[in-house]
């Protein structure tokens, strides 16, 4: 196995620094195993009662321990973090960067020593095991960081490995995601409202639906017009349905989304280079 026999860090005790961590423990990682550190020592006390944690006294100590680092502060917090840990890694050490728009080679040029550096670009649903992350390699990365990557995201959710030139668009596209499901959650509840249902009867018929159809996507391969038209009988509901939102432009207007939340994303990126 990837991870057997690692003690896993992470910079930062984060909300996802914990679903990792919860993910790691579930799937039978030892939790004594698991490191943190955090500016907020009630936080760190927090992870440790839930799930067994050790607290690191500090970030470099937390280096100086660990076989795999996960960086999972804030990207503005990047650059004040790797100065003081940079110069500690070791070769063999795998680092794990989940700072959104924050470049390899911008970690990279903290490291005195050739370390094998993984972008990952995650997004929330991670914290209910349901996540979905996209890796990429740094330039020492070795299979085995790759694979000690995959192992972590895995348990929380599915992988899958990009070019880093494309991170900007996972990020506008599964990294803002959630947001823009949410959305439409929220306008689907407020129409079955519009047409009589109660609220709490609307969201659960709501958001079931989108789990499903989700689940139906990923488990049958199908492409999603195949099964949109396995719903869509002639001149029944679901045509009136589907004509009303493409006269309002649904689909036009989430590629917009897409496109403006990866252009953000690529500035973001540019200005640490």
């Amino acid at each position: 196995m990837p991870l057997t026999g690692l003690k896993i860090g992470s910079l930062g005790g984060g909300a996802m620094a914990e679903a990792l961590f919860t993910g790691l423990v579930k799937s039978g990682f030892p939790p004594a195993d698991l490191y943190a550190s955090d500016v907020e020592q009630k936080r760190l006390a927090y992870l440790q009662q839930k799930l067994g944690i050790s607290a690191a006294q500090n970030n470099c100590r937390l280096v100086e321990t660990v076989d795999l680092v996960v960086l999972a502060v804030k990207p503005q917090i990047v650059g004040q973090v790797l100065p003081e840990t940079g110069g500690l890694f070791r070769s063999g050490q795998t680092l794990i960067s989940i700072a959104a728009g924050v470049p390899i080679k911008y970690i990279e040029g903290f490291l005195k020593h050739p370390v094998g550096v993984v972008r990952v670009m995650p997004n929330t649903p991670c914290l209910v095991g349901a996540g979905a992350s996209a890796l990429c390699a740094g330039t020492h990365a070795r299979e085995e960081d790759l694979s000690r990557a995959r192992a972590i995201f895995s348990a929380v959710g599915r992988v899958t490995e990009v070019p880093e030139r494309l991170m900007d668009a996972v990020t506008g596209l599964s990294g803002s995601g959630p947001a823009y499901m949410f959305m439409i959650l929220d306008a689907l509840v407020d129409a079955g409202l519009r047409v009589g249902l109660p609220r709490e009867t609307a969201f659960l018929l709501s958001a079931q639906t989108m789990l499903g159809a989700a689940k139906m996507a990923l488990e049958s391969g199908e492409h999603p017009a195949r099964l949109k038209n396995l719903v869509t009988t002639p001149a029944g509901t679901t045509i009136e349905g589907i004509f009303a939102l493409e006269e309002g432009g649904l689909r036009c207007t989430l590629m917009k989304a897409v496109s403006a939340a990866t252009r953000r994303s690529s500035e973001i990126s540019a200005g640490l280079k």
